[in-house]
C-alpha cells in the first residue's frame, strides 16, 4: 500500500493545496477529503491518477478545504454517469452531517439529470461512530474525534501484517482516539505550525497542533511512523527541513514531512 499526497496544507494555504490524499493498494483507491475546489482534479492528474479511478471517498468533515473538492467529484461522477463513460459504482463516506451537506449541495448546483444517479450508482454511506467497514479491500474502522468545532470523523485501517494506519483529521488528538492510535505503525496528525512559531499562527486558537504536539503524542502512543500534514505555508521551501528537526527532538520514530504529489510507500 501506499498514499499519495495531493495536498498538504491547512485551509488558508497558497503555496501548496489544502490537505488530502490517497491510499492505493493493487489499483483499489481511496481518496480521503478533496481540498477546498476542483484544484483536486488537477493534483490526481498531476499525481499520475486517473479521476474515475477514485472508487471509494472518504469526507472527515464538513470545512470547505475538505469538503468543496468533493462536489467537484460527485459533478464529474455524475455527468460522466449520465453520459455512458462512466462504468459501474462509486461509493462516499461520511457521517451523517457530512452526507447530509452533501447530497443537499449537489442538489441545489447539479442538474437533475446528474443527482438522478446520487443514491443510485453513486452511494452516499452514512458512517457512525466506531463503524468496522471493508474499504479498498481492508478492513477499517471509522471514529468521531470528539471535535468542539464541527463533527469529524478519523479512521484506523489494517494496511496488512498486523499494521494499521491511523488518521487523527485536522484537529489535536483527543483521548477518545486511544483505542485506535495507541502503536498504530502510521500516525497521520495535522501540524499546523512550529511550536517556535506558535505566537505567529496562534495554532491553540484555532484548535490546532504544532510539530511538537504530535512528536509527543506519537513517542507517547509508540507510533512508529509519524506524517505530519495540514501545516501553514510561509515555511514552504523549508517546511519538511524545519518540521523534522522540531519533531525529532521529541520521537523517536520516523518523521516524514511530505510535500504535495509526494508519494511514501506504507
Amino acid at each position: 500500500m501506499k498514499i499519495t499526497m495531493l495536498g498538504t496544507g491547512n485551509a488558508q494555504v497558497t503555496e501548496c493545496y489544502n490537505t488530502c490524499f490517497v491510499l492505493e493498494e493493487e489499483g483499489r483507491c481511496l481518496l480521503v477529503d478533496g481540498g477546498g475546489g476542483n484544484t483536486l482534479l488537477r493534483q490526481l492528474k498531476r499525481a499520475g491518477y486517473d479521476w474515475m479511478d477514485m472508487r471509494e471517498i472518504f469526507v472527515t468533515h464538513r470545512h470547505v478545504d475538505h469538503l468543496l473538492g468533493i462536489l467537484w467529484m460527485m459533478r464529474m461522477i455524475c455527468q460522466n454517469m449520465h453520459r455512458g463513460l462512466y462504468q459501474g459504482e462509486a461509493w462516499i463516506y461520511g457521517h451523517d452531517e457530512v452526507i447530509r451537506i452533501l447530497c443537499d449541495t449537489a442538489e441545489k448546483l447539479l442538474s437533475k439529470k446528474d443527482n438522478a444517479f446520487i443514491g443510485d450508482r453513486l452511494h452516499m454511506v452514512t458512517l457512525h461512530d466506531g463503524e468496522v467497514r471493508e474499504v479498498i479491500g481492508r478492513k477499517t474502522v471509522f471514529f468521531d474525534i470528539q471535535s468542539v468545532k464541527a463533527k469529524q470523523y478519523g479512521f484506523s485501517m489494517d494496511i496488512g501484517n498486523g499494521r494499521k494506519l491511523t488518521c487523527c483529521g485536522d484537529e489535536p488528538y483527543n483521548d477518545c482516539e486511544e483505542i485506535y492510535a495507541r502503536n498504530s505503525d502510521w500516525l497521520l496528525h495535522e501540524a499546523f505550525c512550529l511550536s517556535g512559531e506558535a505566537d505567529i499562527f496562534r495554532p491553540y486558537e484555532k484548535r490546532h497542533s504544532t510539530a511538537k504536539d504530535a512528536a509527543e503524542l506519537a513517542e507517547k502512543l509508540g507510533v512508529k511512523n509519524l506524517l505530519l500534514y495540514h501545516t501553514e505555508d510561509k515555511n514552504i521551501l523549508k517546511r519538511k527541513e524545519l518540521y523534522t528537526a522540531e519533531a525529532e527532538k521529541y520521537f523517536h520514530g520516523n518523521i516524514f514531512v511530505p510535500e504535495d504529489l509526494e508519494t511514501l510507500e506504507l
